[in-house]
């Protein structure tokens, strides 16, 4: 090979080398950005779904507080037992 070629080649390898290893490094991190972007996506996603649970516990604990508040409600709203009372003119003694 002629020594001027070989001596031509060298930048033009040098330059070529260089801006390849640019373009490898610019699609590498776009990639890496992409796969973030996704795994990032994919934790939104799953906080949500934890998000959701927490929301359906509490939809269950408000349902059974309704629950126990009618129950008492109702309890309230009951007329009171008169038969365990004594009539008006009677008195209960201690011990006779």
């Amino acid at each position: 090979m002629n020594p001027d070629a070989v001596f031509a080649l060298i930048p033009i390898v040098l330059f070529g080398g260089f801006f390849s290893w640019l373009i490898v490094r610019s699609l590498t991190r776009a990639h890496a950005a992409t796969l973030k972007a996704r795994s990032d996506a994919a934790g939104a996603g799953a906080g949500q779904a934890d998000l959701m649970d927490a929301v359906d516990q509490l939809r269950r604990e408000v349902a059974e507080l309704a629950e126990r508040v009618d129950f008492t409600e109702r309890l309230l709203a009951k007329p009171r037992d008169v038969e365990g009372k004594l009539p008006a003119g009677e008195r209960r003694t201690g011990s006779t």
